[in-house]
């Protein structure tokens, strides 16, 4: 079968992960209206193509924090990624540094931060933080930052894990193979006290103490916590509703992009994440004024396909989609798109 688009590596993933394994893959919190509304809502969105503009000699590089990068789709946080392929981060570093883009480690990896640099030494890789105590999260942060990871992501959607049905109905546990490397021994996986909840924007200064890596946080939704991150002094918001596995009724994350990119007024960098299945879609949020965006799920199906290999052609097929439609859009290169490519359906 030749894998065509995103499409085809998710119904491939649901054919040959385990049932266990997808379920936690695709799940969303309780009804799953957000999750599927990420995507909805990417459709609700119309071009304003403009025409006979010169596209023979297309752009598509782009920077974050002033760090290039071949296009501007990155691999958000996702964890456990043994559960697709055998060689989890390792993988999705290799092919990440490969695509010449960034890749977002999660502190629920399956592999320990320093093998997944020694997998792919001079990638660009930001490690992503949950804070369970402020010890370990300290530990986390300095390891990240002497293994040469080059900015710090806090989520900050999370005081609770969201109920998520199937992993409910399934007593989802990790296999007994796999391990969470970077906090080996610290608790028991999947138990919704692990977090710490009294976390507050007061907690941005004591991060910034730890670290000289800038901190860009996630899952900011509106505009008022978009105008707190900049007053707290972070360096880049990355818009995201945890990819519909969260508070269920939130809005799509390219819905909430347009309030937030315009209370930073340029002030920080703003990502997207959830809802990309084309690169029609990364056009689209690049429209609505983010710098970048970051897949998920899109990432694990490359992975259960062909690991690293799966996974850049999943980078790959996004890359050329986006050439494609900034082309057919009018537009030569990343700095030509704007909002006046783009309209909201009536329908």
């Amino acid at each position: 079968m030749a894998m065509v688009c995103l499409s085809d590596f998710e119904a491939y993933a649901k054919k040959y992960l385990p049932k266990i394994a997808w379920d936690f893959f695709a799940a969303g919190a309780d009804d799953c209206s957000t999750r599927d509304e990420n995507i909805l809502a990417f459709k609700r969105i119309r071009f304003r193509p403009r025409v006979l503009r010169d596209v023979s000699v297309m752009d598509i590089r782009t920077q974050l924090l002033g760090t290039e990068i071949s296009f501007p789709v990155g691999i958000a946080p996702t964890g456990f990624h043994q559960l697709a392929w055998p060689d989890g981060e390792k993988s999705t570093a290799r092919a990440a540094r490969a695509m010449n883009t960034c890749y977002i480690t999660s502190t629920y990896s399956t592999c320990s931060l320093e093998e997944i640099s020694a997998a792919a030494p001079g990638g660009l890789r930001w490690f992503q933080l949950y804070i369970h105590s402020r010890s370990l999260a300290q530990q986390l942060v300095q390891r990240a930052e002497a293994l040469g990871f080059q900015g710090l992501v806090l989520t900050v959607d999370v005081p609770y894990t969201g109920k998520r049905r199937q992993d409910i109905r399934n007593r989802f546990r990790l296999p007994p193979h796999v391990e969470l490397k970077n906090l080996q021994g610290a608790f028991e996986v999947c138990s919704t006290s692990l977090l710490d909840p009294s976390i507050t924007w007061n907690d941005i200064s004591w991060l910034q103490s730890l670290t000289h890596l800038p901190i860009i946080i996630k899952g900011i939704l509106t505009r008022e916590d978009a105008e707190l991150a900049v007053r707290h002094g972070v360096q880049g918001i990355i818009v995201s509703n945890h990819g519909g596995r969260q508070l269920d009724g939130a809005p799509a994350t390219v819905d909430a992009l347009v309030e937030v990119v315009e209370a930073v007024a340029g002030r920080v960098e703003v990502y997207l994440d959830g809802g990309i299945r084309g690169g029609s879609d990364v056009l689209k949020a690049l429209a609505l004024g983010a710098s970048c965006v970051f897949i998920g799920r899109a990432a694990l199906w490359g992975l259960a396909y062909k690991g690293e290999e799966g996974l850049q052609e999943v980078l790959r097929i996004l890359q050329d989609e986006f050439r494609l439609a900034m082309a057919l859009a009018g537009c030569a290169s990343v700095s030509q798109v704007g909002r006046h490519l783009v309209q909201f359906s009536r329908l």
